[in-house]
């Protein structure tokens, strides 16, 4: 398809003096070559040409029908260079012999609002090829498209069986439904084409893998069909290239003797000039009185917004959007009419005002979170504000590249630091970001709660032989290692071969046996006899395999009440439970509580008045991607042989080197000053070397470890947890867990003693997996992740004959199924409930790489004892959670600090 295509008779339209655009042109049928010329023949003069870097290349790869990788920055055209070769094929078709009422392409998107945004969009070269074609007396009908998702009423998805849409825009978790509908399905097996949009943003997570699958069974059903992937900043693009178009090979083949399906990788990533600088609006970050910080922040922030046409201000939080917003507004001509709010937790309507004003450039300012990273097309954003880190320089390329959405203009961004280990962080991000460099995505492996919606679907669209189902889904990329083991277990569970499950309301999905189907079943006669098939079980199947998959979890807030009195104090979203552990101390409502225990949506505390150990905003925030953390240990080598060779003068005048302002270039060359003078150059964590602080608090009678693992979150809580459980067992005491992205600390009584070095060095990589099972056992944590993976594998139904299940009810359904899960040998739920808190969440890969690098000696444990927290460690030791002021609490602990620092360093 595609290659051989016949043009009609008449002049292609070349640029004269560029054969490339000329080639890229005579591929296109005269009609479309019209409307391309006629809507960009002024457009992209930076280009010398029609057509930008990755439609140069992408539009010749799809025309052929080549699987393609399409890696660009945002406003640089490759969806839409996607789009033209597809609809230059269905209008040369629809000309010469007719289109069907049925879908030949497929468009998914992570988003509905890039959906409908793409949808709108789309209307434009498909009313405009057509006008051109009846121009040049070829009349032909409409390309229809159309938008289903989850919010298309009933009414309109009727319609479209009567009418199909050609293109068909959709996401994830509707394309999963659809290969089930009975009558709609059948329009599927003649899709040749599906663009699946911003991979990025779904290759990281199970809504990723749930599509990988779904894109199986269409292939299984429709034939060869190209696949066109679409994203701004990845990496690796080869891997993302292949979890685009999964892996060829039998039921029976093993991970080694599949083949990768072939994909072509467009890599125009870095195409665009970026304007990119870290600011700090005081030199002093410690010193100086919060309030000035605060005034300074915000002046600097108006005069940037006032300096350009619509800035878009990204925080790190939702609750950050509407501070910095209403701020703004007190202290600046700034209303509802020209500035807005853009987050997750605001109504869908909200939402919608605020991207129609954006796209129409009447917004002067608009603060968000993370819900503007993707999605719609704003032309008017000529500057973004980054608040505090982005935790990730993928995050922030796909962040800044919000402004200057056309190819030629330049990228303007700006990233406020508002404390010195953010400092830190974004000065490295932003000196990667100039060099090209893009943290890697991890996909999620062998998902098993993923795996059995899938194969209950295909169950439900018939008898089938067990050995097709399993080859489809090994197919899919995540899967390309599924083992005969995983299998046969995920079957297991799928048939409730476990005594007393049924008892417990969880009731067989499917049957399979070796010959005929179960009665009332029907046969496939196309099946031969002596066939090990597998079919659906229950009347209402399909019914509920349409109203329960998907992979987003439904969550609910715990109240909160004290122990013993059983007064309500406030209530806590139930995410950031995953981070608490009986002892540890927040803050709710201005006040201080430590966490007891939790039953099912309650929660209980006891006032206290001792420091805080986890920040509100642990659950919100994005972790600090590991590469990144590697990175920014690499840089704290570089500085200290900048110090080494001329102290603090010598470090300045290569600080200078990177795009931070003067203010930042004092404060990170003070900062490392300090530490230097304090404890040795030394005691600063680097690419081969792990610093463990061990600090005497005689006031609080406790003894703290801090340990300087700067690879992200992620990683310290797995690490933290090992360490803490090892603690515990060698000295019978409660250990304590603070976690942040530069570390992490372990607390025990003064009087308790570990060799936290030795278990470092002493821990193999290959039994931490046990390690942190061991850990995860009765924890809220396990709880929730066993409730979530139950939902998705339908084990709780949250929809069942008209009833829906509150995440409340979900929970406490959940709790006591896990009782009984623990007592079952390999449940299918439980294995990927550890599975999926071990590798997706504790990074349990990135810790066994460390700690086969300190048993190799490529990577030195050293201990220091110094009588003060040193300044690397006054994040851990305050847990500062600047997203855009410091608590009082946690302003006064950092200048008791800094003043026993600079003490000592004065004597």
């Amino acid at each position: 398809m595609g290659a051989n295509a016949p043009h009609d008779e008449g002049v292609d339209r070349r640029v004269e003096g560029d054969p490339v655009d000329g080639d890229v042109l005579s591929l296109l049928d005269p009609a479309v070559q019209d409307w391309w010329v006629d809507e960009f023949g002024d457009y992209v003069p930076e280009n010398s040409g029609y057509f930008t870097p990755p439609q140069r290349e992408a539009i010749p790869l799809i025309h052929e029908g080549e699987n393609a990788l399409i890696a660009a920055p945002t406003g640089s055209g490759k969806t839409l260079a996607s789009f033209t070769a597809i609809i230059n094929e269905l209008y040369r078709r629809e000309r010469t012999e007719g289109l069907e009422n049925t879908v030949y392409c497929l468009y998914v998107s992570p988003l509905k609002s890039l959906a409908n945004d793409i949808h709108r969009n789309l209307t434009v070269p498909l009313e405009g090829i057509r006008e051109r074609m009846d121009d040049r007396g070829a009349e032909v009908s409409r390309i229809r498209h159309a938008i289903r998702h989850g919010d298309t009423a009933d009414s309109e998805r009727q319609a479209m069986l009567e009418e199909t849409p050609h293109i068909l825009n959709t996401t994830p978790e509707t394309l999963a439904i659809l290969l089930n509908s009975p009558k709609f399905k059948k329009k599927l097996e003649t899709v040749e084409y599906v663009i699946v949009d911003e991979i990025h943003s779904l290759a990281d997570s199970k809504r990723g893998t749930h599509l990988s699958v779904s894109l199986e069974r269409l292939q299984a059903m429709a034939g060869n069909v190209t696949r066109i992937g679409c994203s701004a900043t990845v990496e690796p693009l080869e891997e993302i290239g292949q979890f685009l178009v999964g892996t060829e090979g039998g039921a029976t083949a093993v991970a080694e003797e599949r083949q990768p399906r072939d994909v072509e990788i467009v890599d125009t990533r870095f195409l665009r000039e970026y304007d990119l600088e870290l600011a700090t609006p005081v030199a002093d970050l410690v010193n100086t009185a919060q309030t000035t910080i605060r005034s300074a922040f915000y002046d600097q922030l108006y005069e940037l917004i006032q300096g350009h046409d619509t800035t878009l201000v990204f925080t790190n939080t939702r609750s950050g959007a509407e501070r910095v917003l209403h701020r703004l507004r007190e202290m600046a001509p700034y209303d509802e009419s020209n500035s807005g709010a853009h987050h997750g937790s605001l109504s869908k309507d909200k939402r919608q005002r605020v991207e129609e004003k954006l796209k129409d450039g009447t917004l002067d300012v608009v603060t968000t979170s993370t819900s503007l990273e993707l999605g719609i097309d704003m032309p008017h954003v000529d500057l973004v504000v980054q608040v505090g880190s982005p935790k990730s320089v993928a995050s922030l390329l796909q962040r800044v590249g919000r402004a200057g959405h056309r190819v030629g203009e330049t990228v303007t961004g700006r990233v406020i630091a508002l404390d010195r280990d953010e400092l830190v962080e974004c000065a490295v991000m932003l000196k990667k970001a100039r060099e090209g460099f893009v943290d890697r995505v991890f996909v999620p492996e062998r998902a098993q709660d993923v795996a059995a919606q899938h194969v209950y679907g295909m169950a439900i669209n018939g008898p089938r032989p067990a050995a097709e189902v399993k080859a489809i889904l090994r197919r899919a990329y995540p899967y390309r290692g599924y083992s005969e083991k995983e299998w046969e277990q995920l079957l297991t569970y799928l048939q409730a071969d476990y005594e007393g499950l049924e008892e417990r309301n969880v009731y067989a999905k499917i049957w399979r046996d070796e010959n005929d189907p179960p009665a009332g079943e029907h046969h496939h006669p196309e099946y031969d006899v002596g066939q090990r098939l597998i079919g659906k079980r229950g009347r209402l199947a399909r019914v509920i395999y349409m109203t329960n998959i998907g992979t987003i979890p439904d969550s609910f807030t715990c109240d909160v009440f004290t122990v013993g009195d059983d007064q309500w104090v406030g209530d806590l979203d139930e995410e950031y439970l995953d981070t608490l552990d009986p002892g540890d101390v927040f803050v709710l409502g201005g006040d201080r509580y430590a966490y007891r225990y939790r039953r099912g949506s309650k929660v209980y505390v006891e006032r206290t008045g001792d420091r805080p150990t986890v920040p509100s905003w642990f659950s919100e925030r994005l972790p600090l991607s590991y590469d990144l953390g590697r990175e920014i240990l690499a840089f704290q080598r570089r500085v200290l042989d900048r110090y080494d060779s001329g102290g603090r003068a010598a470090l300045r005048a290569w600080l200078r080197e990177f795009p931070i302002d003067e203010n930042g270039v004092r404060a990170l060359a003070r900062l490392f000053d300090e530490q230097a003078q304090f404890a040795g150059p030394e005691s600063v964590s680097t690419d081969d070397r792990l610093v463990v602080e061990e600090v005497l608090d005689r006031d609080e009678y406790r003894r703290r470890y801090y340990v300087h693992s700067n690879y992200g979150r992620r990683f310290n809580d797995g690490l933290s947890r090992v360490l803490a459980y090892r603690c515990a067992q060698q000295t019978g005491a409660n250990v304590s867990i603070a976690v942040a992205d530069n570390g992490f600390s372990l607390s025990m009584p003064l009087n308790r003693k570990v060799d936290v070095v030795g278990l470092l060095r002493e821990t193999e990589p290959a039994a931490v997996r046990n390690y942190l099972r061991e850990s995860l056992e009765a924890t809220d944590r396990l709880e929730r992740y066993f409730r979530i993976n139950a939902t998705r594998s339908l084990m709780i139904l949250k929809r069942y004959k008209g009833h829906e299940k509150s995440a409340r009810r979900q929970q406490i359904s959940s709790e006591m199924l896990l009782g009984f899960a623990r007592d079952l040998e390999d449940l299918a739920v439980l294995e990927e409930t550890y599975r999926e808190i071990i590798e997706d969440t504790l990074n349990v890969a990135g810790i066994e790489e460390v700690l086969r690098d300190i048993q190799s000696g490529d990577l030195s444990v050293v201990h220091h004892q110094p009588p003060a927290p040193t300044p690397r460690a006054f994040g851990l030791a305050t847990l500062s959670a600047s997203d855009v002021v410091l608590t009082e609490d946690q302003d006064a602990a950092l200048r008791d600090f800094h003043e026993r620092v600079m003490a000592h360093i004065d004597e």
